[in-house]
């Protein structure tokens, strides 16, 4: 039985590494092609390494046809480069499927199973399908088994010796081979298993590191928000933070935290963390890369700030506008829509939409957050303005003036704007507000703030100057206070 360490880590609480994971927590989006992108696959797909890499062309494959072929292929590769046989069995019959159906014009080549087989048979010969490299899948599973063994035997070693460190450091080594081979369940339980033989705070910090990569690659997002807030209660972690060499883990958990949040559909806590990341420090291109950044956090940015914020903590962050330089698109799309210029905004949306319906963690979310800035674009709109003229808004947001009234009532419905429609001369009229009415409401809440207020600090002055205190509760068995080890006639006072 692994042994907890002693000391101010016992106060937190101990994990439960062999609870089931949660389902994921991503509905499934109606599918969906993308037939007509406009993309260069190599360029994008440099920043990327490991398994996600891999996800992202097999993500692409699946959603985009005329760039199946390429991502598969380039996904076949690099799977080679590690000792993941059933994904690299996976992309090898996905592409043999796709290689088959393109050489067969999509028609039905009615020759049941066995003229399936040798027509890609025939493509096998011909070249065009690379032939399954069975010698690697052999030679590659023999070896990660030795080495699990291996690894398994060193871990068993280290715990008969007793020395902590090791036994850490064996864990997180079958953790890292696991995750190699794609075998993530068990390198989440690997890594998890190193935080009884952790003996400081960056070592507690690396293993959430540790879990929440796995836990991003699952997709279980409850998980990674829980051990992005046990990395950041560490108590060595505020002094950390400090340090530039530890810059990187806290944009790392930061942005981890954001993927989390959108992923849960709650965009403005996800645009704050993406805007707290250090530019300089985003060396974490198994997750994420700078341009998603930019990326991701302008979109819920734009979806869930408003004016004010949009300027203060976007457009005037000098360390976010160094992300915005790499995406220059995103950049002209914050830019138009702060200066109203809602057409070329959405326009530039529009032609955005396909890259961002092929991006891996953004994609589920594409269709909610074009809505929703949208509609704050339509309540800026409107909002200097007693009443507007709906052709005039229909021209500015690139619409027909009866989707666009269909549109303001559903926001009218929903209480964003307070306005009513006039649908006989198509004007749209701010709601008639009692101003003497309001005046005198706010008059008397503020008068019974203040009341409370008064009674509240005559209270106060009341037990102050009567010396009234209240003992606290002392522990079972002895006579000193609760939270007090050394004044044992301490008290609380009110």
């Amino acid at each position: 039985m692994p042994r907890l360490i002693s000391g101010s880590y016992n106060s937190l609480e101990p994990m439960q590494i062999d609870v089931p994971l949660e389902e994921n927590e991503n509905a499934e989006e109606a599918p969906f092609e993308v037939t007509n992108p406009n993309l260069d696959l190599d360029l994008l797909m440099q920043p990327y390494r490991g398994y996600l890499r891999l996800q992202r062309l097999i993500f692409i494959a699946d959603h985009c046809p005329p760039l199946r072929v390429e991502a598969l292929r380039l996904a076949l590769s690099d799977v080679q480069k590690t000792s993941n046989v059933p994904l690299y069995e996976e992309i090898y019959s996905k592409l043999s499927e796709c290689v088959v159906q393109n050489h067969h014009g999509g028609g039905g080549g009615g020759g049941g199973g066995g003229g399936a087989a040798a027509h890609a048979d025939g493509i096998l010969n011909q070249g065009v399908l690379p032939v399954m490299d069975q010698t690697w899948i052999d030679s590659t599973s023999k070896g990660a088994a030795r080495k699990a063994e291996k690894l398994d035997q060193d871990l068993k070693n280290y715990k008969t010796n007793s020395i902590k460190e090791s036994i850490r450091r064996g864990y997180d080594d079958l953790g890292d081979h696991y995750l190699d081979c794609g075998d993530l369940n068990n390198a989440l339980k690997n890594y998890s298993r190193a935080r009884d033989y952790c003996t400081n705070g960056k070592n507690i910090i690396q293993m959430c590191v540790n879990v929440i990569r796995v836990s991003i690659y699952l997709r279980n997002w409850s998980h990674v928000l829980s051990y992005v807030n046990k990395a950041e209660a560490t108590p060595e972690f505020q002094e950390l933070s400090k340090k530039e060499t530890f810059f990187e883990t806290v944009s790392f958990l930061k942005c981890a935290a954001g993927l989390a949040e959108m992923a849960t559909k709650k965009f403005k806590s996800a645009a704050k963390c993406f805007l707290i990341a250090s530019f300089d420090h985003c060396n974490f291109s198994d997750i994420i890369s700078s341009s998603n950044i930019a990326t991701y956090g302008a979109m819920c940015a734009l979806a869930s700030f408003d004016r004010h914020e949009l300027h203060k903590s976007v457009l005037s962050s000098s360390s976010f506008k160094q992300f915005l330089e790499l995406e220059p698109p995103v950049r002209e799309t914050l830019f138009t829509f702060y200066d109203s210029k809602y057409a070329l905004c959405l326009r530039h949306l529009d032609a955005m939409r396909d890259a961002l319906l092929l991006d891996l963690f953004l994609s589920p979310h594409v269709n909610a957050l074009y809505e929703q800035i949208r509609q704050r674009a339509l309540t800026q709109y409107f909002s200097p303005y007693l009443s507007a003229s709906l052709p005039a808004m229909a021209a500015a947001f690139n619409s027909s003036v009866n989707a666009l009234e269909d549109e303001l009532t559903q926001l009218i419905l929903d209480g964003h704007i307070a306005a009513r429609i006039d649908s006989h001369n198509k004007i749209l009229y701010v709601k008639d507000v009692d101003q003497r009415r309001t005046t005198f409401e706010k008059a008397i809440q503020m008068g019974k703030e203040y009341q409370r207020r008064m009674k509240a600090l005559i209270l106060r002055a009341a037990v102050l100057k009567n010396k009234i205190h209240v003992k606290a509760p002392t522990r079972e068995g002895s006579g000193e206070p609760m939270g007090s080890s050394t004044d044992r006639s301490s008290s609380t006072k009110l």
